[in-house]
């Protein structure tokens, strides 16, 4: 039974029952234009535009101590969602949905939400505070892996998709290049020479981290006039539902060829990064030279202009690069200078910089270097994004980062790479430890994954942490919760799955290249390309039991098909390891026959994913490639992003270049085309080895690298082959078609 409203819940109900009857029988609810409650009421109507009338918004004040809080109740037929900010509202829709509906917002335009036809008012009020102010998400590589192509459908909906999960400090930096573009050329460059020194726009996060120019450029003028247009677009909506977008600012990253038009600028060439070469290492402005601060103020006076501001600007320094100096005065005189140089241009400004670097190279940056290059300037004016938590929180080795506020954050995935893990408990435990002993600066939990795709509920949850709701504390209830959610059904069987899944599957944590062994470059021994392949920690057969009673429980939606899809894929990615090692070892005791009958069984698997990747737009290169010549205007410029497309996902940079295959995905049309055609080759290369002197021997491999080495640059500068750009097929029945014919 639903309890009694109180008093002033009864007064502020009939307030707004009197005004909704006053407007169309409150089945058109009108909110005052640029209003909060309008926000969230247009952001309804985007994700459940069939249900969006039975929700009414209402503005309240923060908590007495200034946090978000957001409240949810029946208001007679309609349910009432209150908040402090269009933000929080979004936030309790988002809540609302999950735990009252058990419908999963995906985060990808054609992620379907399944609601039930009738929906449930809430049998009590329910109100959730924020235990953190700030809550960031992206990494510059994101906009990389992940969002290089995408246009303003697939933003509109990927930002409500954060404002429902509460996010709130939004990484912004599309369409910068078009400001640098103004900038460089009005500081006497020439045009044409500027977008050369731009990359490729899926490399443009490394441009913009200051670790290569030029590399796969030069930047048509369309691409930078499409993307500021959508920049404008972006981060006007991430205003109205309450965000605050985190824009780029110089932080000393200029031309090579900017010594010619200021020879006695203080100029230096920046270590070469992941092998790249010489002409394509970026150049760094002393940030003590007087032209620093004026190129500060000329970007940021262009990008407040045209993009507006809430003066929280993303600047990094010697992002996985060597300063000039390791002298700690030296570092601390740097940072403070580029501090002075955000002052002048904004006084309001606050500078937010990652520590990856700190981890990352750790090395050298002990703690009498971290302290005088982050306090400096005032503490107030700056937030620290604690990188890698899941790994290494560098809160806990720089003595809180020495009071300077900071944002805990779980990163999860590098390189997009196609692979489960994420685990629930670890974050659970380091979070509250955090919120327990991280010190009065910790201000707020972020995620920084590089890619998405894989591991969605994962993220979710990252952000579940942020709010006073007791569940994400407890596992088992919250593992309950996951399974009505991604299933759609309420059935022991999935339940059961969801347990095992969060307990035994879900229990790796992300490192770099950690991928399937069907995405390496074959070999024998170590892969030569970046890959390791990280062995996994829990049996291959109750993956494949899980997947069994997921599909017993006979779930419903697109969360359930896609995480199917997933979990299978990881399945027979592990199998393929196993029948490789079987493979190896018949080599090794001079086996021909089972080497053959080993061969099929992995060329197989590679049928097989292909059948049940073929069904999710997830796991499309054709989409991928389809999205990247949607932004040429003609041929030409449709081949140019193609290339650049491709060329991510493979080499990475040139032929046998350092990071070839970081960014592997198992991916429909890649898989069959790109990782199946270089097995084959090897293949082929052990069979014609022994055949003609018995063995695979090192000449034969080196022989081998040569001509692999050709085939990968030949699919994405050629462009080998087309792809679907649409799914196909149905998952559940491929899925049980691929598990069956395994029996």
């Amino acid at each position: 039974m639903r309890k009694p409203l109180s008093l002033h819940a009864l007064c502020s109900a009939t307030l707004i029952l009197i005004l909704c009857i006053s407007i169309n029988g409150c089945s058109s609810t009108k909110y005052e234009e640029g209003s909060p409650e309008a926000a969230a009421a247009a952001l309804t109507q985007r994700l459940i535009p069939h249900k969006a009338s039975m929700f009414l918004f209402k503005s309240i004040p923060p908590t007495p101590d200034g946090q978000d809080v957001f409240r949810i109740e029946a208001l007679g037929n309609k349910i009432l969602i209150s908040g402090n900010s269009s933000n929080s509202m979004a936030k309790g829709l988002g809540h609302y949905l999950k735990y009252c509906c058990y419908a999963t917002v995906g985060w990808f335009v054609y992620d379907e939400i399944n609601l039930p036809r009738q929906l449930p008012l809430p049998e009590e009020p329910i109100e959730v505070h924020s235990r953190v102010k700030e809550r960031f998400f992206l990494n510059y590589c994101t906009f990389g892996y992940t969002m290089p192509w995408w246009h303003w459908e697939e933003w509109e909906h990927f930002i409500d998709w954060m404002a429902v999960n509460g996010i709130n400090l939004p990484l912004a930096i599309t369409g910068q290049e078009s400001i640098w573009y103004e900038v460089w050329t009005s500081l006497g460059l020439d045009g044409d020479r500027v977008r050369e020194y731009f990359t490729g726009p899926a490399h443009l996060p490394w441009h913009r981290m200051l670790n290569i120019d030029r590399w796969g450029g030069p930047l048509p003028q369309s691409w930078l006039k499409g993307q500021a247009d959508l920049q404008k677009k972006i981060v006007a909506r991430e205003r109205e539902l309450g965000m605050k977008p985190v824009l780029p600012a110089f932080s000393g990253h200029v031309p090579d060829f900017l010594s010619e038009v200021y020879p006695d600028a203080k100029i230096t060439k920046m270590g070469s990064w992941c092998g790249f070469p010489e002409e394509d290492v970026p150049s760094f402005l002393d940030p003590m030279d007087p032209l620093f601060t004026k190129i500060q103020g000329m970007f940021l006076d262009a990008e407040i202009n045209r993009y507006g501001t809430d003066h929280i600007y993303g600047i990094d320094l010697f992002n996985e690069m060597t300063p000039p100096s390791d002298s700690p005065e030296y570092l601390g005189r740097v940072s403070r200078q580029v501090y002075e140089s955000l002052h002048e241009a904004d006084s309001e400004g606050v500078w937010l910089q990652m520590t990856w670097l700190f981890w990352n190279e750790r090395n050298f940056w002990t703690n009498e270097r971290v302290e005088p290059f982050i306090t400096s300037y005032p503490k107030e004016k700056s937030l620290l994004l604690d990188y890698y938590c899941e790994r290494q929180e560098v809160w806990q080795r720089t003595e809180r980062y020495f009071g300077v506020p900071y944002i805990w954050c779980y990163l999860g995935n590098f390189g997009g790479n196609t692979y489960l893990d994420g685990n629930l408990a670890e974050i659970n435990s380091r979070l509250e430890n955090t919120f327990e002993n991280g010190g009065d600066n910790f201000r707020g939990i972020g995620s920084t994954l590089e890619g998405f795709d894989c591991n969605p509920f994962v993220y979710q949850y990252v952000f579940e942490k942020a709010w006073d709701n007791p569940t994400h504390k407890d596992l088992d209830k919250y593992s309950a919760l996951l399974s009505r959610c991604r299933t759609g059904v309420d059935s022991p069987k999935a339940e059961e799955a969801w347990d095992r899944l969060i307990d035994d599957i879900y229990v790796d944590r992300s490192v770099p290249g950690h991928s399937p062994a069907h995405n390496l470059r074959p070999s024998f021994g170590r892969s030569s390309s970046y890959h390791s392949s990280v062995k996994y920690s829990y049996k291959n057969s109750e993956l494949k039991e899980i997947i069994s009673l997921l599909l017993e429980s006979e779930g419903k939606g697109s969360a359930y098909e896609f995480d199917l899809v997933n979990l299978t894929r990881q399945y027979l990615s592990n199998l393929f390891e196993e029948e490789f090692a079987i493979y190896k070892e018949a080599y090794t005791d001079g086996d021909w026959k089972k080497m053959e009958e080993q061969r099929e069984k992995m060329e197989d698997i590679f049928t097989s994913l292909e059948k049940i990747l073929s069904t999710q737009g997830y796991f499309l290169v054709g989409k991928w490639i389809s999205d990247a010549r949607g932004w040429g205007v003609d041929k030409a410029e449709k081949d140019f992003f193609e290339r650049n497309a491709r060329n991510l996902l493979t080499t990475w940079g040139d032929r046998g270049n350092l990071l070839t295959d970081y960014a592997d995905r198992t991916w429909s049309g890649l898989l069959s085309s790109y990782y199946k055609g270089r097995w084959d080759m090897f293949f082929d290369a052990v069979q014609s080895a022994i055949s003609a002197h018995g063995e695979f021997n090192s000449q034969d491999e080196a022989e081998l690298k040569e001509r692999t080495l050709d085939f990968e640059k030949n699919w994405w500068e050629n462009m080998v082959g087309q792809y679907p750009s649409a799914p196909s097929g149905n998952s559940v029945k491929a899925v049980r078609e691929v598990l069956e014919s395994l029996d």
